[in-house]
């Protein structure tokens, strides 16, 4: 074979080559840095789209005569009303499908064809991934629970710092609440499929699909890959009390992925988180009369977060037995594609 292939799992050789990363290309040919400026120039493309379809959803609820000094505020207050929830859904679903899903599968398309597989969809999946996906995730939350008020507490050092993460705060707290308003089981199905179907697939779809994979395949240093991701992956949140919170569950979906080498393990089982918190807000919404968004998880204390984290260990071990069978399928097929593929250069590829 004239093509040298390379363990996604070996650390990589030297600095020089994560930073050049002359030695991966992805089907179509491009390299590692050609392969992210065109996932970042379609990411900055998402983007305007997003903001342009939002904005064409919010002009449909916004008063008349309303001045562009005003139209911000205005644009907050109208998405917020209790009688306008259905657009401010539509609003969040559009927005992400803008953002993330498009330019993860137009980056497919350009950089490795029409193959699904490159963005991590094949179909070696078992229950028991699923369901220790779940729990691991689960636990995930509970471990960055204490973080979240270790972050509160640091930043009540740094007053602009700390005012700008009460400002995304108090603005996340409203945008949940009004979304949450669910008085009816029509509001409830809707809400699985807005609130926790869509946002499982477009996040992991961008982040785990084209991101990730797209890091460790380029650098050959896979813990890398999953830590650079979680990283952006809570930053793109825009929350600053809970950074360190969404790097920990972006590190347990990253490594998650990384393990199972499917996608849907982890759409699914993100899928099933976010609808437990789904039926949570759907149970508030019918016993009480205003939903405080900041009490729904139980304050965990930093000894709770130990146990979680020793216990997330545990069934991580599990979850890579359960894994190790579908995983080398996985890495059989990628072999077998990557020898029908004439790319003429060397190309990493799963051997675990």
């Amino acid at each position: 074979m004239a093509n040298q292939y390379y363990s996604l799992y070996i650390a990589p050789a030297n600095l020089h080559q994560i930073i050049l990363g002359m030695e991966y290309r992805s089907v179509k040919g491009f390299t590692g840095w050609g392969q992210l400026g065109i996932l970042l120039v379609f990411l900055g493309a998402g983007f305007i789209l997003a903001a342009i379809t939002q904005l064409v959803i919010v002009m449909q609820i916004l008063p008349a005569g309303v001045s562009m000094d005003k139209m911000s505020d205005e644009m907050m207050k109208v998405m917020l009303k209790p009688e306008n929830v259905g657009y401010a859904r539509l609003s969040q679903v559009v927005g992400t499908f803008f953002l993330l899903f498009i330019p993860a599968i137009l980056y497919m398309l350009v950089c490795h064809g029409k193959n699904k597989f490159w963005l991590g969809f094949n179909k070696h999946i078992n229950a028991a991934q699923i369901v220790l996906g779940f729990f691991l995730i689960f636990l995930a939350n509970v471990v960055a629970n204490p973080l979240a008020e270790l972050s509160k507490s640091i930043l009540t050092n740094f007053p602009s710092l700390n005012a700008m993460g009460m400002r995304l705060e108090d603005a996340y707290t409203e945008q949940v609440t009004a979304l949450s308003n669910l008085k009816s089981w029509g509001e409830f199905f809707m809400a699985i499929i807005i609130m926790a179907f869509f946002p499982a697939l477009f996040e992991e779809i961008f982040f785990r699909g084209a991101l990730q994979n797209l890091l460790e395949r380029w650098w050959k240093a896979p813990l890398l890959a999953v830590i650079v991701t979680s990283l952006i992956f809570s930053f793109i949140h825009m929350s600053v009390f809970l950074f360190l919170s969404r790097v920990v569950l972006g590190f347990v979906l990253g490594l998650m992925y990384q393990r199972s080498r499917n996608l849907w393990v982890n759409i699914i089982a993100h899928f099933l988180n976010n609808t437990v918190a789904v039926i949570q807000l759907f149970w508030l919404s019918k016993h009480q009369t205003k939903i405080e968004v900041d009490k729904l998880d139980p304050k965990i204390p930093l000894w709770g977060g130990l146990i979680a984290l020793a216990i997330t260990f545990g069934l991580f071990l599990l979850f890579e037995k359960v894994s190790a069978k579908n995983r080398k399928q996985i890495a059989f097929e990628e072999q077998d594609l990557i020898e029908h593929i004439d790319i003429g250069h060397s190309y990493p590829t799963n051997k675990n």
